[in-house]
């Protein structure tokens, strides 16, 4: 213990892993189940570690399966995961302590993707206030909304609005209902609310917060806010055309309504499809030409330091001006009149390619241990579980125990990172004192 304590990057892989077995074990008694049975260790150990990776991917019909003391511990396990366990950790100390030594602001910086760690005191507290706060606007809309318009008693329209408001923001996808938000996909009231707040916990909080401070002079952003910011709308928008353009006859998605409440229901599932979970339409109904689009937003994720998954908005916008740069022969890949560190484009190569390894030998191994799952289907279900956004096919209640083994490594890897999780094992990296002579080997 002693060793892990040395390097605080240790300690977010290692404080995940804690909450998923904590969560395993109360999810596995009678109390959290609406049959009052005991759950087994793999259905509660699948559901613990999708909810603290904000995933919502499950093998149960969690509406009916789970209590309200589980639902409660579900929702518990999402805000934790969502706002990071060692955020969690390190405001309790803050709370308690009214102290921060500089062991929790390492530990702090390397959970959020903090560079400096002089203002780590008011970045929790800023972190905690905007999700609560967001939670709140979310939860307020939504418990109106149900009460009055949907006629539910106001303290079951209050629980099915904290539930889904908590959901939504730290991009989990749980619902209280086994067609998820379908019956609610022309409903403006409650999937724009919801559809915001995942907006808005996947931009990330540096990107959010530098964003709005700075909102009259966006060309003073930093490189990654710009990234973040711009490549979230350009990507916001590829996948809402698209959506609408490729469903908009299909009469299992987006065929059945009205021009109005397609437009709608194709905004808001291309809002979710990045790491929010949820589902307007049903996603086993999709055309075929629509899951590469939605494998690929699914796969780049959201922003840096935020409550998404995936490669990141930043990862994949830098790795297209390296390219860029490459096509036109120049020595430095530049950004808004900034020059790109080579250290942040060997990260996002190192980042991008694990992912691709971990999503490609995830899928071969799903389709090596299931019986008659078709490729896409298997491909769909591990990048979803790779990168925590929790749409699905309906294939991981079908799977056997070793394909969900399978999600629930993705899910755990996904949430933590394939940069930190590495970091963490080979932490002992030393700086050398000399260098090789330089060679060009030939590539392509």
């Amino acid at each position: 213990m002693r060793r892990l304590l040395r390097h605080p990057v240790r300690l977010v892989p290692f404080g995940f892993l804690v909450a998923i077995l904590i969560g395993t074990g109360v999810l596995m008694l009678p109390l959290a189940t609406s049959e009052h049975r005991y759950t087994p260790f793999l259905t509660a150990l699948f559901t613990a570690t999708s909810a603290v990776s904000v995933t919502g991917l499950s093998v149960v019909d969690t509406p009916n399966y789970w209590n309200e003391s589980g639902l409660v511990m579900i929702t518990v396990l999402t805000q934790v995961g969502g706002l990071g366990i060692v955020t969690g950790a390190t405001l309790v100390i803050l709370m308690v302590a009214r102290r921060l030594g500089l062991r929790s602001r390492l530990l702090v910086q390397a959970e959020t993707a903090e560079f400096g760690i002089g203002d780590v005191r008011r970045l929790l507290l800023r972190i905690a206030g905007t999700a609560l706060v967001c939670e709140a606007v979310i939860t307020g809309i939504l418990t109106v909304r149900l009460w009055v318009t949907y006629d539910y008693p106001f303290d079951r329209a209050l629980w099915s609005s904290v539930f889904h408001a908590v959901q939504a923001f730290n991009n989990g996808g749980f619902a209280l209902y086994t067609d998820n938000l379908i019956g609610f996909s022309t409903d403006p009231w409650v999937s724009l609310p919801l559809a915001l707040g995942a907006v808005l916990g996947g931009v990330g909080f540096p990107a959010l917060f530098e964003a709005v401070r700075e909102w009259r002079q966006p060309a003073r952003w930093a490189i990654a806010t710009k990234l973040t910011i711009w490549g979230s709308l350009v990507l916001l928008m590829v996948g809402f055309l698209g959506l609408l353009a490729i469903e908009w006859a299909n009469p299992e998605t987006l065929g059945i309504y009205a021009w109005h409440d397609k437009i709608l229901a194709a905004f808001t599932q291309d809002a979710f499809i990045r790491t929010g979970g949820f589902n307007v339409v049903d996603v086993a109904g999709l055309e075929e030409e629509s899951f590469p689009l939605v494998i690929a937003l699914m796969f780049i994720g959201g922003g840096s330091a935020s409550t998404a998954g995936g490669i990141k908005v930043t990862t994949f916008f830098l790795l297209a001006f390296v390219i860029w740069a490459e096509l036109r022969g120049e020595p430095d890949v530049t950004i808004g009149h900034r020059r790109v560190a080579t250290a942040s484009q060997r990260q996002a190569i190192t980042v991008a390619l694990l992912s691709v390894a971990l999503v490609a030998g995830g899928t071969v191994l799903l389709i090596f241990l299931t019986e008659g799952v078709r490729f896409y289907e298997a491909l769909f279900e591990v990048t979803s579980a790779f990168t925590t956004t929790g749409l699905s096919v309906g294939l991981a209640p079908a799977l056997p125990e070793g394909g969900q083994l399978a999600l629930i490594v993705l899910m755990y890897v996904g949430r933590v990172g394939p940069l930190t999780l590495g970091s963490a094992i080979a932490l002992n990296t030393r700086r050398r004192l000399y260098r090789y002579p330089e060679e060009q080997p030939i590539v392509g």
